[in-house]
């Protein structure tokens, strides 16, 4: 389990609204809050949705403890009135939503939290970190993953994030397609298969290249990877197949040209008997570095700072907005940031041969459904208790399908519309 503690993602106007609320008598009104994107980020075609099942256990587990509750009632957070109600906190409401692994486009309501409207709002920092930040790193992935061509990628990116965000980075990246982070917390906290190879400090420890090599393959086998480039590499892949033979499992390299790097390497390797030894690169690769190298002799990548941080996009932009009090459509009308009211159901249109065509977005109880129409909401939190979540491999395959599914056009990295246009329906 997470050491999060979920309730001191908590904001300070949550509770502002909850002291009000609970003094006026409005806290327990039934209210509808939805999460969806105004506009993807530059140049994305589509949004992946993850985190949901991290985001529905942090709910279950969402306590204000009594120190917690003293230090907001010390610090004058919240009155009296709140701290009980605080001290008392369980969310007993419902939370439906599109699955994980599926993709969004703007106005696309990808999870409703409905219930009291303290109950509800106290919630919204919680959903939109987990959502910001795993929707983000997962269309990331996804986009290298599309670029990588079928090729291995592994995830490498810990120590370019939050001890806690690189555990649910490679989560994301997992569901997106990557086959292995070298995330350990993540491998047993979520089954993600690992890998990784020694750094260029474990050759600068030993007195020369040959000695570092020796140790790694006296300790590992030959079904490892040693990490050729830390003096000169065609030296580096000599001294590798010197130690270990031509059956060595794969050679890694950092750094320089890749390109260039990466056939000259299958060329020295070839030539020296070890034909079946892997390249696998790494160094600050994202989507169009990956892509650049399609054409080149590379079998695995590693991908580390941009998988990580969204590759220049760290956030998915997602709102989470009160549509519906007491089963009554509310909006907001502020410029540039106008809410349609009402809670919503979605649809995806296909094609007979399963190409996505169209999301449509209703009132609820209005459901356009026809023929190759895929609803897309499902049960998360039912009165307040987690319903079955799919496992991490049936999200992840689940993406697969929807890569799948979109107009061959939706893949490009290069700036374009949205993969699948989304209509929305207003209610009334």
């Amino acid at each position: 389990m997470s050491t999060l503690r979920p309730a001191l993602l908590t904001d300070h106007y949550e509770l502002t609204m909850v002291s009000a609320a609970l003094r006026d008598g409005t806290a327990d009104r039934r209210c509808v809050f939805e999460v969806f994107s105004r506009r993807l980020p530059a140049g994305r075609r589509y949004g992946v949705v993850a985190g949901t099942a991290r985001l529905v256990e942090l709910i279950r587990d969402f306590r204000f403890d009594e120190a917690e509750v003293d230090f907001l009632r010390r610090t004058g957070v919240v009155d009296e009135a709140a701290a009980d109600w605080l001290s008392r906190y369980r969310f007993t409401g419902d939370v439906d939503g599109y699955a994980e692994g599926d993709l969004f486009f703007p106005g696309s309501p990808i999870l409703t939290v409905s219930g009291g409207f303290a109950e509800c709002v106290v919630l919204e920092t919680l959903v939109l970190s987990v959502l910001n930040h795993d929707c983000a790193v997962a269309a990331a992935a996804a986009r290298m993953v599309t670029a990588a061509r079928g090729r291995t990628l592994i995830e490498m990116g810990s120590r370019r994030a939050h001890e806690e965000a690189a555990v649910a980075a490679a989560r994301s990246a997992y569901l997106a397609g990557f086959a292995f982070t070298s995330n350990l917390a993540a491998g047993q906290r979520y089954g993600i298969p690992t890998a990784g190879t020694a750094a260029h400090a474990f050759t600068l420890l030993h007195d020369d290249e040959r000695a570092a090599f020796a140790s790694q393959v006296a300790t590992l086998g030959k079904d490892t990877t040693l990490l050729v480039d830390t003096y000169d590499i065609s030296q580096g892949i000599r001294n590798a197949i010197a130690v270990a033979g031509t059956e060595l499992r794969a050679v890694r390299i950092d750094s320089g040209d890749l390109a260039v790097i990466a056939q000259q390497s299958r060329e020295l390797l070839d030539s020296l008997g070890a034909t079946e030894t892997k390249i696998i690169v790494s160094g600050d690769l994202d989507e169009y570095a990956i892509a650049a190298l399609a054409a080149e002799p590379v079998d695995m990548y590693g991908a580390g700072t941009a998988v990580v941080t969204g590759s220049g996009a760290p956030t998915a932009g997602l709102v989470y907005k009160l549509v519906e009090v007491e089963g009554r459509p509310v909006v907001k009308r502020s410029e540039q940031k106008a809410t349609i009211g009402g809670r919503k159901v979605a649809v995806r249109r296909h094609k007979p041969t399963g190409t996505a065509t169209e999301e449509v977005v209703v009132p609820q109880g209005v459901p356009d459904h026809a023929p190759h129409d895929r609803l897309l909401q499902r049960s998360y939190v039912v009165d307040g208790e987690p319903v079955d979540l799919p496992r991490l491999d049936e999200s992840r395959e689940h993406l697969r399908q929807c890569l799948i599914s979109i107009p061959w056009e939706g893949l490009k990295l290069s700036a374009g519309d949205p993969a699948v246009p989304v209509t929305v329906v207003p209610a009334g």
